[in-house]
């Protein structure tokens, strides 16, 4: 470890006894902060709605406090982005999350309020790096450069110049600390660029000599600049270019998939992977041990819990659990209450605990991302494990895919459209969707058992997707580059529709 990491490693200490503490303390940390919520936003248009200030239980929170969706604020959100102060948090909102969603084209636009920017979003980064420290006694991180790969913000029409919105890795970068602006690369004014083709040359041109020790960024589109940068620099491997580098903190989407890429471009044995959950609405998780696929659930950001059982979700009965209420394997929509001013609002993502003590979560994949049109409650986590392991077995690499159900409704069947674009292509595509489907039954009962004889469920169709469709699919929608990314599955074909109209090499294999 160099000095400068040393020094700052040794102020560490205290908050890292605090994180461990996670383990033991959990209810009454979140209790803690579900009181904390309800107080700062007492005074604001939905606390005075549902009595905030004399709500003194989760019990009663519950009882109070309806499940809220985005589409549910939405008229209160439109009064934040027109200056409206007091309304889903206490005083203005400047800031905003933009996130046009996988499945509705139409934006959303997230609170992002100060307090919460940095009690929540930026200590998730700070701790994300302490616990990093802790398993690395020989990083050199501040000797070196962090290279974060983000979007772009823009004033809100409707809320006069002082009210932006944007990524949020756009809103981070802007409002950054000075320890993080002490070793980010590029500069803000390149990051902060609109037009992602022209971005991304400029950071090539930034970045390309400097000793960069650590990436942050979406698997999918740090990949991207990885590949230009190495053909840029007529470098095989980016630990030719970076011989320091050392981690990759990663997140917003799977990266099992994208594995076996990284680690033939980054062929170091220095390099570490590191897992974060981190969303517009909050900063939920770190992968704290290198070892254990878990991701540790942060339990004092500002942040109350609750989980439904997806068994139950969206049902007339359903209910929801806090977080002393859950059970291992299970499969939960996680609800959270925050000082951003969502209160009891569905993420959209699922998860499964594998530890209760301290808790820590796998993402499983979202409440509406899976496919269970036969029964077969086929999930993103399913779809992701299956790939991997079928390109590690027929020697493939992907770059990103889409599945859909397809039906045949005078059969009275179906089966699942895959449409895949390979990094590396396997020798046999036809072989290929039949691994595929193989690993889909080993990780999933359901599918198997739809799947028995071809009672249901037909074997899967694969359509090999032509080189940069999904690139461009993605400009199509303007949605090119930060934190947008590819809907994985869907339960109905209109998406896997309206991208495969742009394939303009049909090369489709199905059994």
């Amino acid at each position: 470890m160099d000095y400068r990491t040393r020094i700052i490693s040794t102020f560490t200490k205290s908050r890292l006894r605090a994180i461990d503490s996670f383990a033991h303390k959990a209810a009454e940390i979140q209790h803690r902060q579900l009181m904390r919520i309800l107080s700062r936003a007492a005074n604001t248009v939905v606390g005075d709605r549902y009595r905030f200030g004399n709500i003194d239980s989760l019990e009663a929170f519950a009882r109070r406090v309806p499940i809220h969706d985005y589409e549910s604020l939405q008229e209160e959100i439109e009064l934040m982005l027109r200056g409206s102060k007091d309304v889903l948090c206490s005083g203005r909102c400047l800031w905003f999350a933009k996130s046009s969603g996988t499945t509705n084209s139409k934006s959303k636009f997230i609170p992002v309020p100060a307090n919460h920017l940095h009690d929540c979003h930026y200590q998730g980064s700070r701790d994300t790096l302490w616990l990093y420290l802790r398993n690395r006694p020989d990083s050199r991180f501040f000797a070196t450069k962090a290279l974060v790969l983000g979007g772009s913000h823009s004033s809100v029409a409707m809320g006069g110049k002082d009210i932006k919105a944007g990524d949020l890795s756009a809103i981070l970068v802007e409002n950054m600390p000075w320890l993080g602006n002490s070793v980010r690369v590029p500069s803000k004014q390149t990051l902060l660029m609109s037009e992602w083709t022209e971005k991304m040359q400029a950071v090539i041109r930034e970045v390309a000599h400097a000793r960069v020790g650590s990436l942050s960024g979406v698997p999918s589109w740090v990949l991207v600049m990885i590949k230009e940068l190495l053909a840029a620099q007529n470098c095989k491997t980016l630990s030719d270019l970076w011989p320091e580098l050392e981690v990759f903190f990663h997140g917003g989407i799977s990266f099992s998939p994208y594995k076996a890429q990284y680690e033939k471009l980054i062929p170091s044995s220095r390099m570490q992977y590191m897992e974060t959950y981190n969303a517009s609405e909050g900063f939920f998780a770190i992968q704290d041990d290198p070892q254990d696929s878990g991701l540790l659930l942060m339990l004092d950001y500002g942040v109350y819990y609750e989980f439904v059982p997806m068994d139950t979700f969206g049902s007339a009965h359903a209910e929801a659990v806090p977080l002393e209420g859950v059970d291992l394997g299970c499969n939960y929509a996680m609800l959270i209450s925050t000082l951003g001013g969502l209160y009891r609002y569905v993420l959209g993502d699922t998860v499964r605990f594998t530890s209760l003590r301290p808790y820590k979560i796998v993402i499983t994949g979202r409440t509406k991302h899976y496919i269970n049109a036969f029964g077969e409650e086929l999930m993103v986590d399913n779809a992701d494990k299956a790939l991997a392991s079928a390109c590690k077995r027929c020697g493939a690499q992907i770059v990103d895919y889409t599945a859909a159900p397809h039906f045949f409704p005078e059969e009275g069947k179906g089966r699942h459209d895959w449409l895949i674009e390979f990094a590396v292509e396997p020798t046999d595509p036809m072989e290929f969707a039949r691994v595929l489907d193989a690993e889909l039954q080993q990780l999933n009962s359901d599918y198997e058992a739809k799947r028995y004889a071809d009672m249901t469920l037909l074997p899967l169709s694969l359509t090999v997707a032509r080189r940069g469709l999904f690139h461009d699919w993605l400009a199509e929608q303007g949605k090119l580059g930060g934190q947008h990314k590819i809907p994985r599955l869907s339960n109905t074909p209109e998406i896997i529709t309206s991208i495969l109209e742009m394939n303009s090499r049909p090369y489709t294999q199905s059994q």
